[in-house]
């Protein structure tokens, strides 16, 4: 029974967080999700697995690094459904078009992508691009995705914990909110698995950059709208693997 446990926070976490086909049982509450957040960073390392074999795939047939970024960033996002690319264009609308906190919310909420989205959206994907084809070794670019998405997720559960939902409602409201106990198993599995694929100086380098990042996006978030939502969250985890992914590849 202790064994399924952790099996169902897992599969929790990959229904919530991608388009993987999961069946999910249980009630799927805040709560829940809440209870379960520890294993975020297990999926990152999932979605950052399936970059990894896109990339070795396309290279295996010949195709340059630059394409096999491409295709490696697509399938990752592709797996997530843009889940967190969405939150991130809402953010940036929210907090670059509204003139006070209550339009700010009204904008996230509206589905129509503006300029300033379009803007970020691009800039985020293609510095994922072109960092991944400066590395023309798949193991290298395989480790970075993994090192980089694990610890990306792990910022959106320390996110709900620390800082109050800006509204009552929405994804943000009804996530839950993870204990303490949560938090640092998330960040610890995160730890153990950026140092155990990447040397010591890339780790070190990645794990500055996604609490700094983080916590950069989360700082924002409280002067802009006075707490997280879920697009928020998105927002977070996006800035944190995209200046994390950077800070690798330059040390690589």
């Amino acid at each position: 029974m202790r064994l399924l446990i952790p099996l169902a926070d897992i599969t929790a976490c990959v229904a919530f967080l991608t388009r993987i086909p999961i069946c999910l049982t249980g009630s799927g509450t805040g709560r829940d999700l809440a209870q379960s957040a520890w294993a975020f960073s297990i999926v990152g390392a999932l979605v950052g697995g399936v970059g990894t074999v896109v990339y070795a795939i396309a290279v295996g047939l010949g195709l340059t690094p630059l394409i096999a970024a491409t295709l490696s960033v697509g399938a990752m996002v592709a797996s997530t459904g843009a889940l967190h690319e969405d939150g991130l264009a809402d953010t940036v609308d929210g907090f670059g078009g509204g003139r006070d906190r209550a339009a700010k919310l009204r904008i996230m909420r509206d589905s129509h992508l503006g300029t300033f989205a379009a803007v970020a959206l691009f800039l985020m994907l293609v510095l994922r691009i072109v960092s991944l084809a400066a590395l023309d070794d798949s193991i290298t670019v395989g480790s970075i995705l993994v090192a980089t998405a694990a610890p990306s997720r792990t910022v959106m559960v320390a996110i709900m914990a620390w800082q109050v939902p800006a509204r009552s409602d929405g994804l943000g409201a009804s996530s839950g909110v993870p204990g303490a106990g949560t938090v640092s198993i998330a960040a610890l599995i995160s730890i153990a698995i950026v140092f155990a694929i990447t040397p010591a100086l890339v780790a070190v380098g990645v794990i500055l950059a996604v609490a700094t990042a983080g916590t950069a996006v989360a700082w924002l978030a409280q002067r802009q709208i006075g707490g997280h939502t879920g697009d928020v969250l998105g927002g977070a985890q996006q800035v944190s693997e995209v200046v994390a992914l950077v800070v690798a590849v330059a040390l690589s």
